[in-house]
């Protein structure tokens, strides 16, 4: 294995974390946005009110995008797995 291929393992892997996380980030960013323009707008600075959306919007957000990020750990995981043979010859 030379160093090419542990800076390609490695991109894929940043790349594929960054493919997972990004709806719940998305989501929480987008939310968190709009109840602090809310709550700019109408001077209502209580907490629950920012952190109770979010997380309801984040657990809706899981539920769409779940199956898809498990079947996109599943693929890395895969390449990986495939990628094991070539490294030990």
């Amino acid at each position: 294995m030379n160093v090419g291929d542990v800076i390609t393992i490695g991109q894929d892997a940043l790349w594929t974390a960054v493919l997972i996380a990004s709806p719940l980030l998305g989501t929480a960013l987008l939310l968190g946005v709009v109840i602090g323009v809310l709550q700019a707008a109408t001077s209502i600075q209580e907490m629950t009110l920012s952190f109770i959306p979010k997380l309801a919007g984040m657990v809706l957000a899981l539920s769409l995008f779940g199956a898809w990020q498990i079947s996109t750990i599943i693929r890395f995981f895969e390449y990986i797995v495939e990628y094991i043979p070539t490294v030990l010859l």
